[in-house]
């Protein structure tokens, strides 16, 4: 029997499929929480430096099941700085899954900006952009980010 791959269930996922969207949610979350082990994220805002630049996490809302986070690089300094890519993230910690909700439509990623509106377009408006959170947050792990205690500010 040949020996599966790690995250396989997203190699077989159908793109742009309520199946495969799903399955790239849980990808993001996993992903997600190897950046942040603690995923309830006692903190309100961090940042991490790895190997390429300052990544900034800032906690915008917490629900009782949900967590919703900004995650982006600023690139630049003073009056010229900016996010980029800024994205909005929604922590599903009770179905362990994480959705890009929003992609800043100044970002060079205009093209997976703005939160779609549910209708028949959803899959196809929400894949691309999650996709690109999935494969960001695989490079910011390959550049040493992470949020883990040593990383950041304690709340008190």
């Amino acid at each position: 029997m040949p020996k599966l791959r790690r995250n396989h269930w997203l190699a077989a996922a159908q793109p742009r499929s309520f199946t495969g969207l799903m399955a790239l949610y849980e990808s993001n979350y996993r992903r997600f929480e190897r950046l942040a082990p603690e995923i309830d994220l006692p903190f309100d805002e961090a940042s991490s430096r790895g190997e390429d630049a300052v990544l900034y996490l800032r906690v915008l809302e917490r629900c009782r099941y949900t967590t919703t986070v900004n995650l982006t690089y600023w690139f630049g300094e003073g009056d010229t700085a900016r996010p980029d890519p800024d994205l909005r993230l929604r922590i599903y910690r009770d179905a362990q899954m994480a959705e890009a909700v929003y992609c800043d439509a100044r970002s060079r990623y205009a093209a997976l900006a703005g939160l779609p509106d549910i209708d028949d377009d959803v899959l196809e408006n929400q894949w691309p952009r999650n996709l690109l959170l999935n494969k960001w947050l695989s490079y910011c792990l390959t550049q040493g980010h992470s949020f883990g205690g040593a990383h950041r500010p304690r709340v008190c």
